[in-house]
């Protein structure tokens, strides 16, 4: 699975997201991989119009086929969140 995560330098909202990131990266990257986009920089601006992101932060959950399983716009959800869509 990847876990795509738009954030934005200034978000009020981001910090939890950023930490609920490094901590899948750390504690489950066996079963996760954690992609980081900041929507103010080309490549986030480019990727977070493919997933139609309008608010940070957001979460796009993507499976081995490339396909979207779920996102949270706009929030930051919880491990079990995640990982209950990633089965």
């Amino acid at each position: 699975m990847i876990l795509k995560i738009f954030i934005s330098p200034n978000c009020p909202n981001c910090p939890p997201a950023k930490e609920l990131g490094k901590k899948l990266e750390y504690e489950k990257a066996d079963k996760i991989n954690v992609e980081w986009y900041d929507i103010t920089e080309v490549d986030g601006m480019a990727e977070g119009a493919f997933y139609s992101i309008q608010a940070t932060p957001s979460f796009v959950l993507i499976n081995e086929s490339g396909q979207e399983i779920k996102s949270w716009r706009g929030e930051t959800p919880t491990p079990d969140e995640i990982f209950e869509k990633a089965r």
